[in-house]
């Protein structure tokens, strides 16, 4: 029978006894009360939030917290890590002791604690999600299981009870927040630096992130604190829109009730310091995986440093280039409309639609769900090959993008405290370890395109530095080298070969030295598609080829390449058994859908098991180096200032007198970071934009 036949046919013959709870079908089935503690652990299991909330008993039974401990115990080499937080936590729920700070009296009590304690999970309360511009509304504190403290500093609602002097405040706490031999713990530690660094605070001590904890533990589930409270300690809190509501109508932190908000904050450190308490020693017995929460921990340290320093924009530069490409988009509608007869809207799906195939009878590539013809973007580019119209709604779409994305709005974007665009760094998102970026997405700018480029001509140096670029070559390519131990391609990059134009001459059957510039881009395409698991198919279609041409193509170079072949073959095969692969480094990536029944979500699956090992270790490497560049900068004292990462490169910005020094250092600090089977290679250039110097 066909799965989807299968999969909406009713079935007759279960057996339901047994299956209900351990009852008899009938019984098992059999109105009854509800049992609130079975019910609550199944809406949580599933996700059921809503639901979770509707319940009457808003606190968690113990039994939850205590099955989570089990479970972990069952799960981790050490289970006696444990049994000190098992002992604490069964009346954890049920005996909570937060306090508001109102008096001097009770701030120097808790002061006392703070600096008395090994541990102190901190978070701050502010008025913004910008971390450059957030002010601080509270600060909470919590260095013992179910007791916290928060201290209320500028809520300002009406009839708002009169609190601490925020200034004075701070002033007495950032001797402890200085200290660096003071642990501290956080949730998103990065964003309560930038906090706190906005009151002149430069916080020192936070050994620990529970969201990279978690990130680390497990990259494929939700890395908040309301999930890793749920699914760790069987707690459920207040969240944000609880207290600040949601859209059009929510209200800033200041304007909350102080008794709502110390809950609220009080609850944040208290599970903050529970979620570290069950991740903390899972980590601690993987040697590598407690490698990588160190890399994660010192990159976030790194990454603070960058989007502090952000990067100088060019406004008038923009606000040019932002004329220009609006006279061009003007320019190509004008033209698209004499192509079609008629003037239409050139964002809108359906009347692209009715000119393509019914007034002007272009070919249906495919249809939508609903039968109508596409007008996607992968019709359009199938489109352009052979018909100007396509090509012109292309053009047309991608400079309105680039336009409403960067020219329009980068200048808008700079601080005003600063004159700087800082961006933000999400480092717990990618499964991969990859970083992303928003406000701006510097990820994303075009650069397949002379508009595109001519955006990073807006990334400037101030006058007395220049913009330097340094990034990998080819860092994918020796990662695949390095971990298939392919002899031929382990040779190339040893002996310094031009590794396309070696497996031109090895697929082509020829010497380097007759290899064709043509041979050499087939090449390309093929190293780099084959580590993304692209198929015969697909590599067709990139070449512009036959099928059958470039299944030859790909035989010939796993003949040639016998390592690769296996290391794919063997990778696919570990990630069905583990469901996870791994970076050099220790990296887990874990592949929910390696063993699905649906084809294409595991031929998904099995394509990112061949890639994943290698976009993770790229992203280890250049994380190492991230690192191991700021630490020489602060042990040298260097002026030299890291102001963007993206993808492969680190961007600097270099005090003139600086230049030598960075053109020779960086790239053999990069080239340092770790000891592979190939060498690893760095190129830096400089210029006065990011343009110039990339």
């Amino acid at each position: 029978m066909p799965q989807g036949r299968r999969l909406v046919t009713i079935r007759t013959d279960c057996d339901l006894a047994g299956h209900v709870s351990g009852l008899p079908a009938m019984d098992g089935i059999a109105m009854s009360a509800q049992r609130t503690t079975e019910l609550k652990a199944f809406y949580e299991q599933y996700g059921f939030k809503s639901l979770v909330k509707s319940l009457e008993a808003q606190e968690v039974p113990p039994e939850l917290i205590e099955d989570s401990i089990k479970k972990h115990k069952a799960d981790d080499q050490n289970p006696g890590l444990f049994d000190e937080f098992a002992a604490q936590a069964a009346d954890r729920a049920s005996n909570l002791s937060y306090d508001t700070v109102m008096t001097w009296e009770a701030f120097d009590r808790w002061l006392a604690k703070i600096e008395a304690a090994d541990l102190v999970a901190l978070d701050t309360e502010t008025t913004s999600l910008d971390e450059m511009r957030a002010e601080i509304v509270g600060l909470s504190f919590s260095v013992t299981p179910g007791e916290a403290a928060y201290i209320p500093l500028a809520h300002n609602y009406p009839d708002a009870p009169e609190q601490l002097n925020r200034e004075e405040v701070i002033a007495r706490l950032k001797p402890w927040l200085e200290d660096g031999a003071k642990k501290k713990l956080g949730q998103h530690v990065k964003y309560d630096r930038h906090v706190l660094a906005n009151h002149g605070v430069e916080v020192q001590g936070y050994a620990h992130d529970t969201m990279l904890q978690s990130y680390v533990l497990e990259v494929h589930r939700p890395h908040g604190l309301g999930s890793l409270a749920e699914r760790h300690l069987g707690r459920s809190g207040i969240s944000y829109e609880d207290l600040c509501g949601k859209g059009a109508h929510q209200i800033s932190f200041s304007q909350v009730d102080i008794a709502k908000a110390a809950e609220y904050s009080c609850e944040d450190s208290d599970q903050t310091l529970d979620v570290h308490r069950v991740l903390w020693p899972q980590l601690q017995a993987d040697e590598k995986l407690m490698f990588i929460y160190r890399l994660e921990m010192d990159s976030s340290e790194a990454l603070y440093r960058i989007e502090r320093n952000g990067v100088l924009i060019d406004a008038p530069l923009l606000a040019t280039q932002s004329h220009e490409l609006g006279t061009r988009i003007m320019a190509i509608e004008q033209e698209a409309y004499e192509i079609a007869g008629q003037p239409f809207n050139l964002g809108s799906p359906k009347q692209i639609g009715d000119i393509f195939f019914n007034k002007l009878g272009l070919p249906i590539v495919k249809k939508t769900p609903s039968g109508a013809p596409s007008t996607d973007e992968e019709v359009l580019e199938k489109l352009a090959e052979d018909y100007p119209l396509p090509k012109k709604i292309l053009e047309h779409r991608g400079l309105s993008k680039l336009k409403g994305t960067y020219t329009d709005k980068l200048g808008q974007l700079a601080n005003p405290r600063t004159g700087r665009v800082h961006t933000h760094y999400a480092q717990a998102v990618a499964v991969t370890g990859r970083l992303s970026s928003n406000d701006p997405n510097l990820q994303n700018i075009p650069v397949k395109t002379a508009e595109g480029r001519r955006v990073r001509e807006a990334f400037v140096a101030p006058q007395g530095s220049v913009i330097a670029s340094a990034d990998y070559s080819q860092i994918e390519l020796r990662i695949m080298a390095h971990i298939s131990g392919d002899a031929s391609l382990l040779r190339a990059f040893t002996e310094g070969i031009d590794v396309h134009r070696a497996t031109a001459a090895e697929v082509f059957g020829s010497t380097p030295e007759q290899v064709t510039s043509e041979q050499r881009r087939y090449a390309k395409v093929i190293n780099f598609g084959l580590i993304y698991g692209m198929s015969s198919f697909g590599l067709a279609r990139n070449l512009g080829i036959e099928t059958k041409a470039a299944a030859s193509y790909i035989d010939r170079y796993f003949a040639r390449y016998p390592g690769v072949k296996i290391y794919m073959d063997e990778t696919k095969a570990l990630a069905k058994e583990k469901g996870y692969v791994e970076t050099v480094f220790g990296r887990r990536l874990y592949l929910p859908e390696i063993n699905s029944p649906n084809g294409p979500r595991r031929g998904g699956a099995e394509r990112a098991a061949i890639n994943a090992p290698m976009q993770g270790t790229a992203a280890d490497l250049i994380k190492l180096s991230m690192v191991k560049v700021q630490d020489v900068l602060d042990a040298e004292r260097r002026g030299t200032k890291m102001i963007m990462q993206v993808h492969d490169e680190l961007v600097f910005e270099v005090p003139e007198d600086e230049v030598e020094w960075v053109r020779v250092e960086v790239p053999k600090i990069m080239a340092s970071v770790a000891d592979l089977q190939v060498p690893l290679l760095a190129e830096i250039g400089f210029g006065p934009n990011w343009e110039k110097a990339h």
